[in-house]
């Protein structure tokens, strides 16, 4: 098992001064596989077929080449990975998310979201 000094990762460089990515949870999804992955709750392999996998769907059902469906791709084989791991249910995983959604809309604009305030 890693120690969470291990675990730390420097910033990815930025291409042609565009950022490096669009939106906080693209980077935080792969941080995570990489962590999980490091931890041994899942292979590097595991999650390389995994998400290959959800990109091929992606493809055959017709979604578009970009940065969306590949984020999306990489979420739903993370959370397929991890559901597979029985570690968490895909209840508890749904319930969490709901959580957090409430938690969103019942955050004043301006402040950080709080996962107490989805409760």
């Amino acid at each position: 098992m890693s120690t969470p000094e291990e675990l730390q990762l420097g910033p990815l460089a930025a291409h042609d001064g565009e950022p490096t990515f669009d939106e906080p949870w693209h980077a935080q999804v792969l941080a995570l596989a990489f962590a999980l992955a490091k931890v041994e709750v899942f292979t590097p392999a595991e999650w390389s077929d995994a998400l290959g996998a959800e990109l091929r769907r992606a493809t055959a059902e017709g979604e578009p080449d970009d940065q969306n469906t590949y984020y999306a791709a990489a979420l739903t084989a993370l959370e397929g990975l991890i559901a597979a791991d029985g570690r968490v249910t895909s209840e508890g995983l749904s319930a969490r998310a709901e959580q957090w959604r409430r938690a969103y809309l019942n955050t004043p604009h301006g402040q950080p979201v709080e996962l107490s305030a989805g409760s």
